[in-house]
């Protein structure tokens, strides 16, 4: 299932901004913002991206310094979003001018359940007979042989 459900490319989405200029050099940053949750309780919230150029840089890198240091951070800061999705099982969706997050369906999560269900019924039994067998209530419960533990 995609993660990324946008009409526009998300880089569409993104806000650039600059803060004021100190000795160090000079920072910016890439704000997305984007909704979560449903009805009353949806929340508008953010994800920010901060890069910075020291003025050494700029003096070396030229007239195309900014624009470079822009085009990398935007795209770091695009796969960054993606595997964040991706990690959370999330999904990003929606036609309005900001989008919304929200976990991915059921549907996948069932297919799990499904296929570690068919797992568990299809491997033998091969648990030594002096290990007693574990609670039919925890089914991630392994059997550990008790001349395997630590100080025992």
């Amino acid at each position: 299932m995609a993660h990324i459900e946008l009409p526009r490319a998300l880089e569409d989405y993104f806000a650039f901004a600059e803060t004021t200029a100190t000795r160090n050099g000079r920072r910016f940053l890439i704000s997305f913002p984007y909704f979560t949750g449903a009805g009353a309780a949806a929340k508008l919230d953010r994800l920010q991206w901060w890069y910075h150029m020291s003025p050494e840089a700029e003096r070396q890198m030229g007239d195309t310094a900014l624009a470079t240091l822009k085009a990398q951070a935007t795209e770091r800061f695009r796969r960054h979003i993606e595997r964040w999705l991706q990690n959370t099982r999330q999904r990003l969706h929606g036609d309005e001018p900001i989008p919304r997050i929200d976990p991915l369906a059921d549907s996948l999560a069932s297919t799990c359940a499904e296929t570690s269900a068919t797992a568990a019924t299809a491997a033998p039994d091969t648990t030594p007979a002096s290990v007693p067998a574990p609670e039919a209530s925890a089914p991630n419960v392994l059997p550990w042989p008790g001349d395997k533990v630590a100080n025992g």
